[in-house]
């Protein structure tokens, strides 16, 4: 058994710790293992772009991933090394771009900062967080026992979440294959560029498969999982309105609150065979 310490740094996905647990028989002593958090810093060319609380597992993916969904590569090869550097109090991921690219984050970053006072900062901000998200293709279809099947798979390839039961989970999942990839973390959007980052970097293409969530839907996720070009998207929970928005923007088909007895479609049910 571990003990936790506030003055370490734990890179550990997980650690067991006691606990005294309440019941209606009183107290009683015994352990729990629980999900690790740290603080991440995604750098690029030597300037911090995101501080993220993370799981600390599959950090090169989350920074490809988070590089993708927020506009800053337009594929993997434009970032030309990584390197993962532990600090006393977290992790820095450290990514170098190829030039073009590197000159064109510079001119984002000037963009973005704004005068100073004017109130521009804020509009910019706005009109980020309320990008459009592009069009996905066309191609893939599902039906609807296969989707059920798909969350059945899902339950059973969260390695961290049967064991701490405190993580999200993003999957990539084929028809006749299953889940083919997946990753998990503390947060549901570093689950799903952590994924989105294992795909880049291993060449899967967007109409492959489709998308599987264990959170609610945000409209931060839709514009994540379009930029990836995702094509049919399938969450436990609910989506939130400017999500379902977002989305038919996107011409995805969202498929949510998808339980063994049945799914709700927001969007192209088209893509779904009967």
């Amino acid at each position: 058994m571990t003990q936790a310490d506030p003055r370490k740094l734990d890179l550990r996905p997980s650690v067991t710790l006691e606990r005294l647990r309440w019941g209606e028989s009183g107290p009683r002593s015994g352990v729990r293992e629980v999900p690790e958090e740290t603080a991440v810093a995604i750098v690029h060319d030597a300037a911090t772009t995101a501080v993220l609380m993370a799981s600390p597992i599959d950090l090169a993916d989350l920074a490809v991933g988070f590089s993708l969904t927020e506009g800053i590569i337009a594929g993997p090869a434009e970032i030309r090394s990584i390197e993962v550097v532990t600090t006393p109090i977290g992790v820095e991921v450290r990514c170098w771009l190829t030039n073009d690219r590197s000159a064109a984050l510079a001119v984002r970053r000037r963009t973005l900062a704004g005068p100073t006072g004017c109130g521009l900062c804020g509009i910019d901000s706005l009109t980020e967080a309320m990008r459009s998200p592009e069009k996905v293709g066309e191609g893939v279809m599902l039906s609807a026992e296969a989707a059920r099947q798909a969350l059945s798979d899902l339950a059973g390839g969260q390695a961290l979440g049967g064991l701490t039961h405190a993580v999200h989970a993003a999957a990539w999942w084929r028809e006749g294959q299953g889940v083919v990839a997946i990753r998990e973390d503390v947060g549901r959007h570093n689950a799903l560029d952590k994924l989105i980052g294992c795909l880049a970097r291993t060449d899967v293409a967007p109409d492959s498969g489709v998308l599987l969530l264990t959170s609610r839907v945000s409209v931060e996720m839709v514009q994540k999982a379009a930029a990836f070009g995702v094509q049919i998207l399938v969450a436990v929970s609910a989506p939130t309105a400017l999500a379902v928005r977002a989305a038919a923007t996107a011409e995805m088909t969202l498929i949510a609150v998808a339980r063994a007895d049945g799914f709700e479609v927001f969007n192209r049910p088209d893509r779904i065979r009967v």
